[in-house]
C-alpha cells in the first residue's frame, strides 16, 4: 500500500475555486480501481492550507491516478492558485484501518 500526503498552500482569493475543483478530483479519484481512500483536509489555523491524503493499493495504482482526466484537469486548474509549489510526501501505512 502507498499513501501520499500532498501539502497545498492556496492564494486566498482562489480558496473557494480550489475547493470546488478539488472536490471534483476527490469524487472521481475515489472511483479509481486501486484507490483505498482520498481525503481532503483543511488546516484549522489557516483556511488556505490543505492536505490531500491519498492511499492506493500499490505504486502502479498511484501512477495510474496521475494519468486520469480528472487528476490532469485538477493539476492544470490549480497551478495558478498556488501560493507556493505543492509538496508531496510518499509514505507506507504502518497502522491503518
Amino acid at each position: 500500500m502507498l499513501a501520499t500526503l500532498v501539502f497545498v498552500d492556496v492564494i486566498p482569493e482562489y480558496t473557494e475555486q480550489f475547493k470546488q475543483i478539488t472536490k471534483y478530483n476527490h469524487e472521481n479519484s475515489r472511483k479509481e480501481p486501486g484507490n483505498v481512500r482520498f481525503d481532503v483536509l483543511c488546516d484549522n489555523n489557516d483556511p488556505n492550507k490543505f492536505i490531500l491524503f491519498e492511499v492506493y493499493e500499490d505504486a502502479d495504482a498511484a501512477a495510474a491516478h496521475k494519468q486520469t482526466e480528472h487528476y490532469n484537469k485538477w493539476r492544470e486548474t490549480v497551478a495558478p492558485m498556488m501560493a507556493s509549489p505543492r509538496r508531496a510526501i510518499p509514505t507506507t501505512p504502518y497502522c491503518f484501518d
